[in-house]
């Protein structure tokens, strides 16, 4: 991978990774329609490391007050029904789906889920879900009525996000909207959520950054970085547009990207299991 590679795949994970567009895939479909080699599932788990470090700094306060309540609930019976104590607690219940699926699918999660026809798939179903789940849910919970049941929903929402296409952000998201929470209250869980899994998954990762199927670690510095900044500034239009707008532009764009999508593979312009065709 070469530098001016890992810019624009840098700029791609930051602009995707908080929108509920699947970061994942677009690294997959640009590398694809740029004639570059897949970046692997190495190279996304470690640039989603920039992103992260992006939540941890635009929520930083309520990632503190998460922290010290949890900690202080370790020991101190009082904190147990701390609003942040508890918030701590389910975000590690949420986590526990992904942790487990992760493991078992680590081969599937390399080859086969990469697939570019599953990732049109995904695109698609998932767009229209989002929809259904943003245009009917209820907008009646924040995140005080969080529970155990919920928790794990968001949890295994952010699961199926394993699979390029699906959205973690629009995942969970539509867990949230489904399960009656408000847009803002279920994209900050969502964002919050992504923690444990994505630091956990990038540190697992970068053992494999410099191997033989990976980008080298110069590119994938860059592109941490520069997923990093960019991301910082999605996560703040974001939370701001939800206020007042639907997910329906987003949903319009998956569904017409998995199209699109569809008719290069079918097309014979984009080979589904690498870049292009005859690659």
């Amino acid at each position: 991978m070469g530098w001016f590679e890992a810019l624009v795949l840098g700029l791609v994970q930051g602009l995707t990774e908080f929108l509920p567009i699947s970061s994942s895939a677009h690294l997959r479909v640009t590398a694809a329609l740029a004639g570059w080699d897949d970046p692997g599932a190495a190279f996304t788990a470690v640039t989603q490391i920039g992103t992260e470090l992006a939540v941890v700094l635009f929520f930083a306060k309520k990632i503190g007050r998460i922290l010290t309540g949890w900690f202080y609930s370790l020991y101190k019976p009082e904190w147990r029904s701390n609003p942040d104590a508890r918030l701590g607690w389910l975000i590690i219940v949420g986590t526990l789906p992904i942790g487990v699926l992760g493991l078992l699918l680590q081969d599937q999660i390399d080859s086969s889920f990469r697939d570019l026809r599953i990732t049109a798939t995904m695109l698609i179903v998932f767009g229209v879900i989002l929809w259904l789940a943003d245009t009917y849910g209820k907008n009646e919970r924040t995140l005080d009525h969080l529970t155990v049941k919920h928790g794990l929903g968001f949890g295994f929402a952010q699961a199926l996000a394993l699979i390029p296409g699906v959205s973690r952000s629009g995942g969970t998201t539509s867990a949230g909207r489904l399960m009656g929470y408000q847009r803002p209250e279920a994209a900050e869980y969502s964002f919050l959520l992504a923690l444990p899994a994505v630091f956990t998954s990038g540190l697992f990762k970068l053992k494999d950054v410099g191997g033989e199927n990976s980008p080298e670690w110069g590119p994938t510095i860059l592109a941490t970085l520069v997923a990093f900044g960019v991301g910082y500034v999605v996560i703040a239009w974001l939370m701001s547009y939800i206020k007042k707008r639907s997910f329906l532009p987003f949903v319009i764009y998956r569904i017409v990207l998995g199209i699109v999508l569809f008719g290069l593979v079918f097309g014979g312009v984009l080979d589904p299991n690498a870049g292009p065709a005859g690659h």
